[in-house]
């Protein structure tokens, strides 16, 4: 064990971990450097983002006295009372997410499939009993799209390529990456060519199991006739393989009709 690393835990999901007035937590995770701060009146929170091509399968933290170097962000916040924790909470993006597989996938006529996709979640930085947010940051490095008829009318999304697996083993599973089982069922008369779909992530709520993986419910889709025409539906229940979990993240959004029918015209783009 080198210096950088001796001392160091691993970080857990939703456990308040406390600090003395002066120590500052250190966290790897994801594509980010996190350092959290205690004073007697702030919290102080900096992080980094590193590089998109590089693909950490760890979470470590440690608690100590050291910063970063002055070039990194930094974030104040006035301390409320006396609150000594701090928790960190994931999230789902906040908008859609259109996945595209490396290698489109054809679904026959009157077929179906299960997809495992994994996307990029954000870190919630909580503090007190409350779990009062100072900030969150997206432990990946997002990218935008626009899904729509054209230019007008449509809506940005995050995009996110995928190798679309089709087995669960085979899907990496890291604790900065939550797994969503996507069934696709195509109704059609014809061959579904699927370059690629848009995930309804806002609507997904986030679920720790006890290997510290994240998990989404399931989301169905059935193309009846159409493409524009497909619908879908987010499943009540988890994957029986993902084991018993705790649930760690609401969804963002709420179910509501209204977003369901704007995510049905553009499910695949």
């Amino acid at each position: 064990m080198d210096s950088e690393s001796a001392g160091r835990d691993d970080g857990v999901w939703a456990l308040p971990y406390t600090l003395a007035s002066g120590q500052t937590q250190y966290h790897e995770l994801g594509q980010v450097r996190l350092w959290v701060t205690l004073l007697d009146q702030e919290w102080q929170v900096r992080s980094q983002t590193l590089g998109a091509d590089t693909d950490p399968v760890t979470w470590s933290q440690s608690i100590g006295h050291t910063l970063p170097s002055a070039d990194v962000q930094l974030q104040r916040f006035i301390r409320s009372g006396e609150s000594e924790t701090v928790t960190f909470i994931p999230a789902v993006a906040s908008l859609p997410t259109v996945i595209r597989p490396y290698h489109p996938v054809t679904i026959p006529a009157g077929g179906r499939c299960v997809i495992y996709v994994g996307t990029v979640v954000w870190m919630k930085v909580c503090v007190g009993e409350s779990q009062s947010v100072l900030t969150e940051i997206p432990l990946g490095t997002p990218s935008l799209t626009w899904v729509g008829r054209n230019t007008m009318e449509g809506e940005l999304c995050y995009s996110s390529s995928s190798f679309a697996r089709l087995v669960l083993e085979a899907v990496p599973k890291r604790p900065w990456r939550a797994v969503t089982p996507v069934t696709i069922v195509n109704r059609r008369e014809e061959p579904l060519l699927l370059e690629r779909f848009s995930l309804p992530t806002p609507l997904l709520s986030l679920h720790l199991n006890d290997r510290g993986q994240l998990w989404t419910p399931g989301v169905t889709v059935v193309c009846e006739t159409e493409m524009n025409s497909a619908s879908l539906n987010v499943d009540t229940k988890l994957l029986p393989a993902a084991g018993v979990c705790q649930r760690v993240g609401p969804a963002r959004e709420e179910m509501a009709r209204g977003r369901l029918v704007r995510a049905f015209d553009r499910i695949f783009g």
